[in-house]
């Protein structure tokens, strides 16, 4: 079984590209931060890059930027290729089946902003148990 699941921010704004045949496909990288801190006490970020083909490659695209927050769901794929140097290069990138955007489309989704965008409440005000459904 070769499944990936991953959650992070774009490292880069997406890159879109056309194939000879005219498949779109989208190129972009994601920080994602490990579960547990190092022997320092820091949590260690590894960077990984995706692939997106067709249109959702085009949605990627145009809704995702540096920054931005999103789930990816894939598979692994390793790939070789010839170096303008000669030496022989590999290169392993998860081939996204699904992405989800996780921020908003205005971007506004760090903790600060919702903070300030908060309307303070002085008073509650009381609830009518009679009308509750359970």
């Amino acid at each position: 079984m070769n499944r990936v699941y991953l959650i992070g921010n774009l490292t880069r704004d997406p890159e879109l590209a056309v194939t000879n045949s005219g498949v779109s496909v989208c190129r972009f990288s994601i920080a994602v931060s490990r579960r547990y801190s190092n022997s320092e006490g820091e949590r260690e970020t590894d960077f990984f890059n995706i692939v997106v083909w067709r249109a959702q490659g085009e949605s990627c695209h145009k809704y995702l930027k540096k920054g931005s927050k999103c789930a990816v769901s894939g598979s692994l794929q390793n790939r070789s290729y010839d170096a303008q140097d000669g030496s022989k290069r590999t290169v392993t990138e998860i081939i996204a089946d699904e992405v989800e955007f996780l921020t908003s489309k205005s971007g506004s989704d760090s903790a600060s902003e919702r903070v300030e965008n908060k309307k303070e409440v002085t008073e509650l005000e009381p609830i009518d148990d009679d009308n509750l459904p359970f």
